[in-house]
Parts: structure tokens; C-alpha cells; sequence
């Protein structure tokens, strides 16, 4: 690894304080994306701030019909709770299927959803569910967070604090992992919500996306063989060693079809 100072805070007053000013700092979460970038030493942060003793930014609120997530909360924590699981089952099965157990132990929901890995998927989740990210400066909406590979609307020295979920109506969430990271080659999470259908798709492109057309076809009729004719068109789809741009579009119609069926 090459240098760099290390800062444990214990709020995010601190955390940003440490943060701003410095361009090439970096805060830590779980650290599942970080060390191992650093490892590999494809990251050279000036400072690493560790998030890990802010113990406010972690635990779970169900409060009427939105449930609020600190951005510390672990994947396993999602997983096993008991009012994620009632309230949002498809958010608390997308949680238990990220990884093994050792990145569901550490790994958290503000990493993962501030690091925006095209395969991830949390993404798909906060974008289907028209969630909103929570940080230390103001809040913002889904549709206008994920901004591109590995980029979001956060500013220098930013720090997600917690991301609220809308209680959807119906949803449900279905991946194809690749079997070594389980990361999604294609994942898509539908949702009914009030304010209408949406179609979250991760792992395909470079970055989490909406499918219109699946959500204008699901509108009229909520039922898998409503996006039987519709194909995800491979321009700008990821291809690679795993899959090429064709499978992928591929698989978005299956995983979508899967996940209306899985919603009941």
C-alpha cells in the first residue's frame, strides 16, 4: 500500500471536517471495496477516515410507512431484521444475497450505495423503491444520485448518513450473481410503489438505470407476461469476460420477469 494518515472520528462533524480540503481523502466504511483496492494499489488515498466509531450512523426506524437506514448499518443486519423483513422482504432478501458472510458482516449500506460498483446491488434497490439519500448537508432524491460508474451527486467531504425507503405496495428483487464474487452480472428489483411502477436494473451498465418500458408495460399490467415482447437493448451494456452486452440484455427480461413473478 503506499502512505497515508488514518483518523478513527466518532461523529460526522468530525468525519467531514477531516474530509474537506483535501480532495484525495477517503472515508471508510466496511472497507469491503477500499482495502482491497489499496491492497492492489489501484487507490492512493492521502487519508483514510474511518467512519467505523460513529455509532449514530448505524440502526434501523420504521416510522408509518418509511423505513430509514443508518449508512453504517451492515448487510447482515438488513438481512435479519425483523421490521425490514415486514415491511420491505424484497430490500431484506436483496441484503441477504450481497456476498458471503464475512462482507455482510461488514460491509454497509452507505458504502456500498456512496461507492455506486456497477454490479452492486443496493443501487437497484434505492433507485426501485424511490429512496432517498440522506447525508451531512442535505437531501437527495433516487433518480438524481446515481450519476455514472462509480459516480454519484456527492460533493467533497459528503457523507451519507442514512438512505429512507417508501414501504412499496409490491416488490421483489432478482439477481443473476456471478458465482465466484456474486456480484450481479444482471440484477433487477420491481416495484409498486405510490407513486407508480418502477424498474431498477444493476450489474448491466455502467451504472444502475430505469426501465421505462417495463415500468409503462407493468403499469397496465401487473404480471410477467406484461414485458414478455420487451427487449433491453445492448447499446451501452457492460461486456466482458463474464458476459457479453447480448446476454446481459438477455437477462434483464429474465430476472425482470422472475422478480414480477416473486412479487406476487
Amino acid at each position: 500500500m503506499y502512505d497515508f494518515t488514518y483518523a478513527r472520528v466518532s461523529s460526522v462533524a468530525d468525519a467531514a471536517k477531516q474530509l474537506k480540503g483535501d480532495d484525495d481523502a477517503k472515508a471508510v466504511a466496511g472497507g469491503m471495496t477500499l482495502i482491497p483496492t489499496l491492497k492492489l494499489r489501484l487507490a492512493k488515498p492521502s487519508a483514510l477516515v474511518d467512519l467505523g466509531g460513529v455509532k449514530d450512523l448505524a440502526g434501523i426506524k420504521v416510522d408509518g410507512k418509511t423505513v430509514t437506514i443508518g449508512a453504517m448499518t451492515t448487510h447482515g443486519a438488513v438481512a435479519a431484521s425483523a421490521e425490514v423483513k415486514k415491511a420491505i422482504p424484497a430490500l431484506a432478501h436483496l441484503a441477504a444475497h450481497i456476498g458471503d458472510p464475512a462482507v455482510r458482516n461488514r460491509g454497509t449500506i452507505g458504502g456500498s450505495v456512496a461507492n455506486n460498483d456497477p454490479a452492486a446491488d443496493y443501487p437497484a434497490g434505492v433507485l426501485a423503491l424511490g429512496a432517498t439519500i440522506v447525508t451531512n448537508e442535505r437531501q437527495i432524491a433516487a433518480d438524481d444520485f446515481f450519476k455514472g460508474m462509480f459516480e454519484t451527486a456527492l460533493k467533497p467531504g459528503e457523507l451519507i448518513t442514512a438512505i429512507s425507503f417508501p414501504v412499496p405496495e409490491k416488490a421483489a428483487y432478482m439477481k443473476f450473481p456471478n458465482p465466484a464474487s456474486r456480484y450481479a452480472m444482471v440484477g433487477v428489483f420491481v416495484a409498486k410503489t405510490a407513486g407508480g411502477v418502477r424498474v431498477a436494473v444493476t450489474g448491466a451498465a455502467p451504472s444502475v438505470f430505469r426501465q421505462k418500458d417495463m415500468e409503462a408495460a407493468l403499469t397496465k399490467k401487473w404480471a410477467p407476461d406484461a414485458i414478455e415482447g420487451i427487449k433491453q437493448k445492448q447499446d451501452g451494456l457492460n461486456s466482458d469476460i463474464h458476459a457479453s452486452a447480448e446476454y446481459r440484455a438477455h437477462l434483464v427480461g429474465v430476472m425482470a420477469k422472475r422478480a414480477v413473478q416473486a412479487a406476487g
